[in-house]
Parts: C-alpha cells; structure tokens; sequence
C-alpha cells in the first residue's frame, strides 16, 4: 500500500471517563504503529543538538462511537483492505494486567459479543472514509 495515501483513525467510546479514553487512544495508538512503523519516529535535531523522534506523519482523527456503533464498525471492516491495520480494544483486556494474560484470553472470546471501547484503523484512505466518514470527533 502507499503509504502517503493511507489514513489512520482512532475511535472511542465517549462514554468512558476521560482516563480511560487516554488510555484507549494511546493503546490502540501504539497497536497501529508498531504494525505500520513509518507512520513516526523519525529522527529530528533541534538547533542546540536535542535529537527526538517525530510522532505520527499525519492527522490521527479522534472520533466517537456508542459501544454498539463501535461493534457495527468492527463487523463492517471485515475483510480487511489489502495492507490494512485493525486494531480493537475490547473491554474485557482492561481486567487483565498482564499482557500475557491478554493473549491467552483472547482466543477464548469473540470479538463480536464483546463490548468494544475502541477501534484503531489505518489503511487505504476510501476504505477507512467508508468507515469513519460518518462519525464526529471526540470533543
């Protein structure tokens, strides 16, 4: 996929109190960049010699959705486009605090009767506007 014609988009449960919400978007954040690294992380030099990495190389979209909409939108996004990115943040993974915990769960539930609190897509810039397009920004 070309990369400069992808789109990321992140979207939350507004209902959710607001750490919550910080902790969803960072999550899922993380979920599409470690799949799509040149999303970020180039080098940058500032004029007194402090080198840091970029953060993402452009617009990641904050949008809302009931539990249920976020539900419609995981079934919706199957099949992935080619070269896309799904990311989900079910629930239940907020009871577990150990990552391996999280792997050996998830094989015994299915997503589609799970509560979702976030999705985190990054693709070909039609197929997630045909997902998104229709939802507002968290405000």
């Amino acid at each position: 996929m070309n990369i400069v014609s992808a789109r990321v988009a992140i979207i939350v449960n507004p209902a959710l109190p607001l750490g919550l919400i910080a902790n969803t978007v960072a999550a899922l954040s993380i979920g599409i960049g470690a799949a799509e690294p040149d999303l970020g992380g180039n080098f940058l030099t500032d004029g007194n010699g402090l080198t840091v990495r970029t953060s993402a190389n452009r617009p990641v979209p904050i949008l809302q959705a009931t539990p249920e909409a976020l539900s419609v939108l995981l079934t919706r996004a199957q099949p992935l486009a080619s070269g896309a990115v799904l990311v989900p943040f079910p629930q239940f993974a907020r009871g577990l605090h150990r990552f391996e915990d999280y792997l050996a769960e998830f094989p015994l539930r299915a997503l589609s009767n799970e509560t979702i609190d976030g999705l985190g897509f990054y693709g070909p810039e039609k197929w997630v506007r045909s997902l998104t397009g229709n939802l507002k920004l968290l405000r």
